[in-house]
């Protein structure tokens, strides 16, 4: 029962945060930790050969499906952490707004609970249910503030993904119909057996449709509008959670149909597919970073690049060298979670997220100055941080593969985008300050919740433990087309 565990844990702490506001950030953060104990053990399990079942089949987990639960617990625990004493100083600081403190925490369970769901669930439908949920309840966390470009925000977030979603849900019942004729469950598994038999027009309409429908959830360009007004608006912890696993979830789907593509005979080059989507949205995000004016929206517009490198790693990958994608995957999460913790403290120092009236960071807090510092060296791909590792594997399999045109295109829009965050980053934290100030004492649960987001970061750059490191191993060969 670990995996139905996995998800009741979460639903026990949602009631508990209704009857008790005072017990609610407690509650949250110990059932956050207990989700998380659960998912690495299991994740353990799988690491050891085994593919789990529960629930008479309704609960499974496989390697990749691993890989992304073990993010999804993991960011969970931080940002539970982070928002104990991120939102008692951010809801002082917002007076003339009405935060919705009683609210925020069950509706950080339900939406937790329903990210679960997405590596937990073995019906094709009932994760895109899953999916939809996910911004149901975060649209709410996303309006937290209750003011007018908050609200704003969380509507065309709402609005524009909920179409995606129709999109999405139409591959889906092409899928569903293409499965069911050839004799397979509505599984993972079952997609991989029936892939060769399915018709390859069926599978690309689904691909296709999937592309634009869950595209617009992970926020590929062109359909990416949405996702720097909600990560400019939400508060930071939920902005980790947002960017860190959540947008990743919908690439989830784009990843784990591409074994399926590889596995049909009728179907050439499917990497290629994934290529020009990622190459498409590394190039605009690279572009856009470089004029931003709200370090939020930077980091947001950094999620929308890094959604795009994993698509092209994929690509480059052509079934055979997954590494890196399944790698770069995995080290976003914590990554981009640590940049917005750094950034909500940076929010607290100055009081506004302009890029334009903040300067002398390091001098004004230096432990907010060093986060952002180090995180923006991280999410860039600097050595000797985990993006450096999984950026550098995949550019060498592009290169060992003879993509040289492709993977050289990459490279350059990899460099413009270090320029471009490096460059703002620089002005945040190095910036002469217009007046002086004095130093600020930051909450202790948010630094606590760095410190802990910061050390896979850093320590997974140069060492992997053994299970870890087999357990990606698998996830690539799985996402590879090995079934």
């Amino acid at each position: 029962m670990t995996l139905a565990w996995i998800l009741i844990v979460p639903a026990i702490a949602t009631l508990a945060a209704l009857a008790s506001r005072r017990a609610a950030p407690w509650v949250t953060l110990a059932s956050a930790v207990v989700v998380l104990a659960l998912s690495a053990n299991a994740a353990l399990m799988v690491a050891g050969g085994a593919t789990l079942h529960e629930a008479f089949g309704g609960l499974s987990l496989d390697a990749l499906s691993a890989v992304y639960l073990l993010l999804v617990a993991f960011v969970g625990v931080t940002a539970a952490l982070y928002s104990i004493g991120y939102l008692r100083v951010h809801d002082a600081g917002h007076e003339g707004t009405t935060p919705r403190y009683r609210a925020y925490w069950p509706l950080y369970n339900l939406f937790m609970i329903s990210m679960l769901g997405v590596p937990l669930v073995s019906d094709l439908a009932v994760i895109w249910i899953a999916i939809e949920l996910t911004t149901i309840f975060s649209a709410f966390l996303v309006a937290y503030e209750n003011r007018s470009a908050a609200l704003e925000a969380a509507w065309k977030y709402v609005a524009l993904t909920s179409v995606g979603a129709m999109i999405a849900l139409f591959g889906m019942l092409v899928l569903y119909y293409g499965i069911h004729h050839a004799g397979q469950p509505v599984t993972w598994p079952g997609l991989l057996a029936a892939a060769p038999s399915l018709p390859p027009a069926l599978l690309l309409v689904c691909f296709v449709l999937w592309l634009v429908g869950f595209g617009t959830k992970a926020g590929l360009v062109p359909m990416h509008t949405w996702l720097p007004d909600a990560h400019s608006q939400a508060p930071a912890s939920i902005c980790a959670l947002l960017s860190g696993v959540e947008v990743s979830g919908a690439l989830y789907m784009l990843l784990r149909i591409y074994p399926a593509l590889v596995r049909n005979p009728g179907i050439a080059h499917p990497g290629n597919w994934y290529l020009v989507a990622g190459l498409l949205s590394v190039a605009v995000a690279a572009f856009l970073l470089l004029q931003v004016h709200d370090f939020k929206r930077l980091f947001a517009y950094s999620t929308i690049e890094h959604m795009g490198v994993i698509l092209a790693a994929c690509g480059l990958g052509m079934g055979a060298h997954e590494l890196g994608t399944v790698y770069q995957f995995f080290a976003h999460a914590f990554t981009k979670s640590f940049c917005f913790y750094a950034a909500g403290m940076a929010t607290i120092v100055f009081g506004t997220q302009e890029i334009a009236k903040v300067r002398g960071l390091m001098s004004r807090a230096p432990v907010a100055g060093w986060a952002l510092l180090l995180g923006g060296l991280a999410i860039a791909g600097a050595p000797p941080f985990a993006l450096f590792i999984s950026e550098f594997q995949i550019l060498a399999t592009g290169f060992a593969t003879g993509q040289y045109v492709a993977t050289g295109l990459l490279t350059a829009l990899l460099v413009l985008a270090f320029i471009a965050i490096l460059y703002q980053v620089g002005r945040i934290v190095f910036g002469e300050p217009a007046q002086a100030a004095p130093r600020m004492k930051l909450p202790a649960s948010s630094l606590a919740a760095m410190a802990i987001a910061f050390v896979p970061m850093l320590v997974f750059g140069f060492y992997l433990p053994p299970p870890l490191q087999a357990l990606i191993h698998q996830a690539a060969a799985l996402l590879g087309g090995t079934p």
